[in-house]
């Protein structure tokens, strides 16, 4: 996922990183897949961007990877259609962060029919970035979806995990426990009765 550039504890990666409900989200798909779209549809809606198209990610001594835009461009976003827009003027200083922490990766990739999507949730995908396992979540992007709403969705539902929950691990494990057959009682026979 990462040539490394500065060492084994440096890297610079092509995608964008936001902070969504806290949590950093590094957002990464082929070149034209909506990753910058997305994150200026995530900075309108009151989260923060940290960087556009070229990260520079370290890990510490503590194992924690964290990410941060190159000086020469922080702040900045290329958008097709309107060119390089600084989202610290446009949208204020809360729009922004320096650095910060990568806990979730979004795989942004143009749907494909015959592809297989995960569509329970229940067998979750790491990736390694800088010798740590990070959740990994692959998401078909098509004309007409809302990729924000889903990003802000993949932070909560990352959010609960960090609390202990596991939604649709709890969903599939009630839905065994429905679909098991009921305890066979004990039949009881004539000879019994008497």
């Amino acid at each position: 996922m990462a040539g490394t550039d500065a060492g084994p504890e440096q890297a610079r990666l092509h995608g964008v990183l936001v902070d969504v409900y806290g949590i950093g989200v590094l957002l990464q798909g082929p070149s034209g897949s909506g990753k910058s779209e997305c994150a200026l549809d995530l900075v309108v809606r009151g989260h923060r961007l940290v960087a556009d198209d070229v990260i520079v990610v370290s890990r510490d001594s503590l194992g924690i990877v964290i990410g941060q835009g190159p000086e020469e461009i922080r702040h900045h976003m290329e958008i097709r259609g309107l060119g390089i827009i600084n989202i610290r003027d446009l949208f204020g200083i809360a729009a922004i962060r320096y650095r910060k922490r990568i806990e979730l990766v979004v795989m942004l990739e143009p749907w494909t029919p015959e592809a297989e999507y995960d569509r329970l949730g229940v067998d979750d995908q790491t990736t390694d970035l800088l010798g740590v396992r990070l959740p990994l979540l692959r998401i078909p992007v098509s004309a007409g979806r809302n990729m924000a709403i889903l990003v802000e969705v993949a932070a909560r539902n990352h959010l609960l995990k960090l609390m202990g929950h596991h939604p649709a691990q709890e969903f599939a494990d009630r839905l065994d426990r429905r679909l098991q057959p009921p305890p066979q009682l004990p039949t009881v026979s004539e000879e019994d009765t008497e």
